[in-house]
C-alpha cells in the first residue's frame, strides 16, 4: 500500500467507526509534526519554537497520548478514559474489566513515527521499519535466528537487494510474533515468511499453526519508512490513515 493509499485525518478526533470483520485500520503519525501541535498545546497555547526535536522522554508521552486519543475515539470515551493492561510477555491490551469491546491493537515506533494498527476480528501485529536501514550481517542474523527456509531465499537474494529483502523480511516476521503475543525469543524460527521482495507478503510455513490462518500485509506512508501488518484471519483488509495537525 503506497503513501496515496493514506486517507488524512486531522485533529480533532471525533467518534471513530470500528474496524469490520476481517479488516485491520492502520494509523501512521509523525510525531515531529504532531509532536509540536501537543507541546503547543500543553504549553496553554504559548507559542513553542519551531522544529525543535522532541526529546526521549517527550515522544514516549506522545506515543500513549495518540495511542489513548485513537483508542478512545473507537471507544467513544475520551482517551485519558482509556485503560491499558499489559500481558506477563508486555503486549499491550485494553483492560476487559473497564472496556467491553472486541477491539485490539498493535504499536510500533521507529525514530519518531508510530504505527498504530486496530482490529476487531482476531489479533494483529505491526512493525515499522527505516528504509534506508542497514542490518549488520544480515545473512548470519538469517542463519542463526531465521527459518532455514528464509536463510536459503535471502542467500537467493543477492547483494543488491539483500538488504531490501531482509527488511522486509525482518518487519512481517516482528509483526507476526507481535500478533501472537509469544515474544521474539525461540519464536523467529517457528515459522517461514516470503523473502522474495517481488513476491505478495505471506506466511509460508508455520510450526503448530496453520499459515492459511495468517494474513501478511506491506505498507509505505511515506518515502522513508515501511510497515508490516499480520493479523490472525485468513482474510486481511486494510484502511489506512494518517493523522495530522489541525
Amino acid at each position: 500500500m503506497r503513501p496515496e493509499k493514506f486517507s488524512i485525518c486531522r485533529m480533532p478526533l471525533h467518534e471513530l467507526d470500528q474496524p469490520r470483520p476481517g479488516q485491520a485500520h492502520l494509523w501512521y503519525l509523525d510525531l515531529g509534526d504532531l509532536g509540536q501541535s501537543l507541546r503547543h498545546a500543553l504549553g496553554g497555547g504559548v507559542a513553542q519554537p519551531e522544529q525543535q526535536a522532541l526529546s526521549v522522554e517527550q515522544l514516549k508521552f506522545a506515543r500513549r497520548f495518540y495511542l489513548k486519543l485513537l483508542l478512545g475515539a473507537y471507544l467513544g470515551i475520551p482517551g485519558k478514559s482509556v485503560k491499558i493492561n499489559r500481558s506477563r510477555r508486555g503486549k499491550p491490551s485494553l483492560d476487559r474489566s473497564e472496556h467491553h469491546s472486541d477491539l485490539q491493537f498493535s504499536m510500533a515506533k521507529s525514530e519518531n513515527r508510530v504505527l498504530i494498527g486496530f482490529s476487531c476480528t482476531a489479533p494483529l501485529g505491526v512493525d515499522l521499519e527505516p528504509i534506508g536501514r542497514h542490518a549488520h550481517d544480515p545473512s548470519g542474523i538469517a542463519q542463526r535466528y531465521f527459518s532455514a527456509a528464509e536463510a536459503r531465499g535471502l542467500e537467493r537474494a543477492g547483494p543488491d537487494r539483500l538488504d531490501e529483502a531482509f527488511l522486509r523480511a525482518w518487519a512481517c516476521k516482528e509483526s507476526v510474533v507481535k500478533a501472537s503475543g509469544q515474544g521474539i525469543a525461540n519464536q523467529f524460527c517457528r515459522f517461514t515468511v516470503e523473502t522474495d521482495p517481488d513476491q505478495p507478503p505471506g506466511i509460508l510455513e508455520f510450526e503448530q499453526d496453520d499459515p492459511a490462518q495468517w494474513s501478511l500485509a506491506m505498507v509505505q506512508a511515506d518515502d522513508d519508512f515501511i510497515g508490516a501488518v499480520a493479523l490472525h484471519h485468513p482474510h486481511l483488509e486494510v484502511r489506512a490513515f494518517k493523522l495530522a495537525s489541525a
